[in-house]
């Protein structure tokens, strides 16, 4: 698991990562009521907005972590919002990317990386 300093996770499996927001964003979003999620089949460079999250506090983007292509998009998440804050680090994943250049996730956040960045 790496982490953005925009408070997104990734996980990697092979050339496929799957990304969410962390704890920590959720937690200073408060209730998630909206999820906009990018285009299965679209291209993105890393740092690219991918995605917005609405909350009865604030509106924010999700950023790509990555470069790469998006192969699934978490309809559970679209159907129910309040994944993310109940479950942001599992259920409430927002999409999967394949990977267009993988020496990129070496240069993200790791664990105790961003627990220090976010306290």
């Amino acid at each position: 698991m790496k982490y953005t300093e925009d408070h997104e996770w990734i996980n990697v499996a092979g050339d496929i990562a799957t990304v969410g927001i962390t704890q920590h964003a959720q937690d200073a979003l408060g209730d998630v009521v909206f999820v906009e999620l990018p285009e299965v089949g679209k291209t993105y460079a890393q740092k690219d907005t991918a995605g917005v999250v609405e909350s009865v506090k604030a509106a924010a983007d999700v950023y790509m972590p990555v470069s790469g292509e998006v192969v699934e998009v978490n309809q559970a998440l679209v159907d129910e919002p309040s994944l993310a804050n109940s479950d942001p680090m599992g259920a409430g994943w927002f999409f999967k990317v394949k990977l267009a250049k993988p020496d990129e996730v070496a240069a993200l956040m790791d664990e105790a990386a961003y627990n220090a960045f976010a306290a």
